[in-house]
């Protein structure tokens, strides 16, 4: 299972640039932990929940020969292993040094090009996140929320491992509350160029 960022991405596009003087400025805020892995964990086990049959099954496919309620133990403990390590490598993002900026306390610059992550936007402090590199954008009641595409898997690495690194891709995304832009104009603005960009779907 794979750590995000050990495959490239945000981390290799900090800089110091902090957008146009058109960009959208937002307010200081700061990714909750624990926020993070709720979501994360919501997303991750809607998609694989089935996933943790395959430990249950493996553990119980011996009993079809030597019938015993043992076996039907060790499937269990196989599948809560596997729930476990699974579990623990997301919530493990909060603790690791390439995803730590995106818990740090920060504002937001955007514009057309990329969405500047600005720890101190006067000493041009910060890195910037391309758009190209986010998926898809929900709308939550009280923010948005910016998904990270899945990285590419490296030439190099094959068969059973590219399939482990694409399968259980850790989920990374940015939370922008409605309360850190200044105005609702900003807040309009921003949701517009999502719309421009496909990100969120077009207004009735």
């Amino acid at each position: 299972m794979q750590q995000p960022n050990q495959r490239g991405g945000y981390r290799q596009q900090q800089q110091a640039q902090v957008g146009s003087p058109l960009a959208i400025r937002t307010k200081k805020h700061q990714l909750d932990s624990n926020l993070y892995t709720r979501v994360a964990m919501g997303y991750v086990w809607r998609k694989e929940w089935w996933f943790a049959v395959i430990p249950f099954v493996v553990g119980v496919l011996p009993a079809v020969i030597w019938p015993s309620w043992w076996w039907l133990t060790s499937g269990l403990v196989l599948t809560l292993l596997y729930v476990l390590l699974r579990s623990s490598q997301i919530t493990a993002v909060t603790q690791v040094e390439q995803t730590k900026p995106l818990f740090e306390r920060m504002s937001y610059v955007i514009d057309q090009r990329q969405i500047g992550l600005m720890q101190n936007e006067k000493e041009g402090r910060g890195m910037g996140v391309n758009w190209e590199m986010i998926g898809r954008v929900q709308r939550e009641p009280d923010g948005y929320l910016l998904w990270f595409r899945n990285q590419d898997v490296p030439a190099e690495v094959t068969g059973w491992k590219a399939w482990v690194a694409r399968t259980f891709e850790t989920p990374m995304f940015l939370h922008v509350p409605f309360k850190v832009f200044n105005s609702p104009n900003d807040q309009k603005l921003f949701e517009s160029m999502l719309r421009r960009k496909n990100l969120l779907p077009a207004e009735a």
